[in-house]
């Protein structure tokens, strides 16, 4: 028996697949937009720049992130405190209308807040505005791309701007005002603002986010780190590169494109995550053996059986800390743990990423 192809017994099979592939060409345009935008624009490059600093300035040691909405964006920062959340990060969401009927004390003198908004309607922001401490840092995430166009900074001058545009209206895209590109494009933009904040605030960002769901397979997975063999990176993982001729760029380029984020010379010289994201500019065309930091020789290297507790290791490093002259360097976040099965290296451990 012979099967009829669907698109001649449906006739608004063709129209439906055309008008979802218009949907998806239209999406993906306002994001290659943007990504061009963030690659070229200087409002929105530093204003990114600017929003990181504002939100981990203090590492979250003490303030929070406090983030509102003006119309459909409320579902952008609910989702946006969701995801950070997920990574330890102190982040409420605050309901534009509650805020002015009591929870404004929910808002300390550390906060940063991020405001959501696409058109950004100047008197709804005002009416919030007005009634938060005027030395809080300000975000938001706008379709306007420049200062001056955007009438709230004429009010509020340090708020930082983020842009986050869209190249066609969603009513010449599709004949009415839903949104859809607009959310979108805040959505998209406020995910690389977390990744971002993510990698700046944690070592190993995979284990920190474990930690946060001890529910389900991840909680599964998560239950399985009871060693420090089990946190250690296999020593044969890490990419090798030759000592001879090779440069801070090869050393970036390798750790960069390293599933591990480590960098090995031979066996006995590693080059961990920490001190390459630090890197200069200048370090780049210098033979990597004559840059001063990131190399780890094997003398340096702390060594520690591979079957150790995890909590009997963080209480070692504890009190070797309190104890050890020196300690600070010697047992501090940059050293090198190794762990040893046999007589031999099976792994290594940046001690940050351990007492993390």
């Amino acid at each position: 028996m012979s099967i009829t192809p669907i698109q001649d017994t449906y006739p608004t099979f063709n129209q439906r697949l055309s008008n979802a592939v218009h949907v998806l060409r239209t999406e993906a345009t306002a994001l290659s937009c943007l990504r061009r935008l963030y690659e070229t624009d200087p409002v929105a490059r530093e204003g990114f720049n600017s929003a990181v600093e504002a939100i981990t300035r203090f590492n979250r040691d003490k303030g929070k992130l406090v983030t509102s909405e003006i119309g459909k964006s409320g579902y952008i920062a609910k989702k946006l405190v969701a995801t950070m959340n997920s990574l330890k990060i102190h982040v409420i969401y605050l309901y534009f209308t509650d805020a002015l009927h009591g929870d404004l004390d929910k808002v300390g003198k550390h906060d940063t807040i991020l405001l959501i908004t696409f058109l950004g309607k100047i008197s709804g922001l005002l009416f919030f505005l007005s009634y938060l401490d005027q030395l809080l840092f300000l975000i938001v995430i706008t379709s306007h791309t420049h200062a001056s166009t955007y009438k709230i900074i004429k009010y509020r001058p340090d708020a930082i701007l983020l842009p986050a545009p869209i190249h066609k209206s969603e009513t010449d895209s599709f004949g009415y005002s839903a949104p859809t590109i607009s959310t979108t494009m805040a959505l998209v933009l406020s995910d690389a603002l977390v990744i971002v904040i993510y990698n700046e605030l944690y070592v190993n960002v995979s284990v920190v986010f474990s930690y946060n769901h001890p529910g389900g397979a991840l909680g599964n997975a998560f239950k399985g780190y009871q060693k420090v063999s089990d946190l250690a990176i296999p020593f044969t993982h890490i990419p090798e590169v030759r000592r001879d001729s090779v440069t801070g760029a090869h050393i970036l380029m390798t750790g960069y494109r390293s599933e591990t984020g480590w960098v090995r010379l031979g066996g006995d010289i590693v080059v961990p995550p920490r001190r390459i994201k630090r890197l200069r500019p200048f370090d780049m065309d210098e033979p990597a053996m004559c840059i001063e930091g990131p190399m780890v020789p094997s003398e340096e290297w702390i060594s520690i059986p591979a079957e150790t507790d995890l909590p009997q290791a963080t209480g070692w490093i504890t009190r070797m800390r309190g104890t050890v002259p020196g300690a600070e360097i010697k047992y501090g976040d940059d050293a090198v743990l190794v762990t040893i099965v046999e007589g031999e290296v099976s792994g290594v451990i940046e001690i940050a990423e351990l007492m993390a």
